[in-house]
């Protein structure tokens, strides 16, 4: 493997998700990850072990997922892009420290290769069942973004986008794949290091006196400084006041936790992203995520050979949800129908976002496996039946 110089390996390559999800972290410029061993997400640290010397990085393993999920942070704040790579068991050891993120608004990336559970459950099987734990595991009134890939292309380009959202919002951003697509190898092209696009870090151009770390800057998003640069900042759990310290006020908590929230609900538009086809003309719309949109499209095809209305839609974006996507499409639907890996997640919000204007059919599925294209099928038959 030979890279540019800025670390990029450009070209045609025959690499899993995993990998391709290594190759999208150095592309976006992260030079540190912390983490420990767990199928199946390991191989994308090896990889950056293996990578980041040659580009001037760190790989750190940690004693656990605990100690990996708040050292990443730590070189966040030392002027590295920076994230950590994890499966179920060790993404719930890793929930305070999300929270903690989110509270300090450190830019950071945790990637999840979903697997079955709960606890050890199926340590080399997929699902989808850390999407609920993704957004609400940590405690409080917060905001993530988390995207979901279903290719390992995808799983190039949008950790660079991860990464590129995390930098612009300061929050954490979690990257939700899943075995199959974490072990599926496929074409991944990647380009130069010229044409990807890479958001900088909010850097404060502001002196020493007039820095405050939490003030506003119109766009709710402060500007950041690093340890070492002989700026005077606070970062603590704690609510805090625009110089990070300590303030234990209600109007304090009020002020600053809107804000936490607003910065990303104010941009919902814009963050959220999603592939649609056949929307307009369809009396069914299935909604998926992750690998099981590769399965529901074969579904798709299949209920339009038999001259079935039919339209998909396919999250990138799990959350901010869609909410104003999912209620302007059951406003012309009869169902809405949502494949997934769990016994029913997802599915709660394409319900709540639907307001009853279209019937929403959840077609669980308890993971070790994906769905038959059949199932997906015969589901859709079912809706438009009604």
């Amino acid at each position: 493997m030979k890279a540019d110089p800025h670390g990029v390996l450009t070209g045609t390559h025959f690499i899993d998700g995993d990998h391709a999800c290594c190759e999208g972290a150095l592309a976006a410029g992260a030079r540190f990850a912390a983490g420990y061993p767990i199928t199946p997400s390991t191989e994308v640290v090896e990889r950056f072990a293996a990578r980041v010397p040659t580009v001037g990085g760190t790989f750190i393993q940690m004693e656990d997922e605990l100690a990996a999920s708040i050292t990443l942070q730590g070189a966040v704040w030392g002027g590295a892009k920076a994230f950590t790579v994890t499966s179920g068991p060790g993404f719930s050891l890793m929930m305070e420290h999300i929270g903690y993120a989110a509270m300090t608004e450190t830019p950071c990336v945790f990637v999840d290769v979903q697997r079955g559970g709960p606890s050890t459950g199926l340590p080399t099987l997929p699902a989808q069942a850390d999407m609920m734990q993704a957004r609400w595991g940590s405690h409080g009134d917060y905001e993530i973004i988390a995207l979901c890939p279903n290719s390992p292309q995808e799983c190039f380009d949008l950790t660079i986008k991860a990464f590129n959202l995390a930098e612009e919002f300061r929050v954490p951003v979690m990257f939700m794949m899943d075995e199959v697509v974490g072990h599926m190898t496929e074409k991944v092209v990647i380009p130069p290091a010229d044409q990807i696009e890479v958001v900088p870090r909010k850097h404060t151009r502001k002196s020493v006196e007039d820095y405050l770390p939490y003030g506003s800057n119109g766009d709710m998003v402060p500007e950041m400084a690093h340890a070492g640069e002989g700026y005077k900042f606070h970062v603590t759990g704690l609510t805090h006041d625009e110089r990070g310290y300590p303030n234990m006020t209600p109007q304090t908590q009020d002020k600053l936790v809107r804000r936490l929230q607003n910065k990303i609900r104010a941009a919902v538009d814009r963050i959220c992203l999603f592939e649609e086809d056949g929307i307009d003309s369809a009396d069914v719309v299935v909604v998926s995520y992750g690998i099981t949109s590769r399965v529901a499209q074969r579904a798709v095809q299949m209920a339009r050979e038999r001259g079935l209305k039919v339209g998909k839609l396919r999250l990138i974006t799990a959350w901010p949800f869609p909410d104003q996507k999912i209620a302007e499409i059951a406003s012309k639907v009869k169902a809405l129908v949502v494949p997934e890996l769990n016994l029913g997640q997802m599915v709660r919000e394409v319900e709540r976002a639907a307001q009853g204007k279209a019937k929403t059919i959840a077609l669980p599925h308890a993971g070790g496996g994906v769905h038959n294209p059949d199932q997906i099928l015969n589901a859709i038959v079912e809706a438009i039946r009604c």
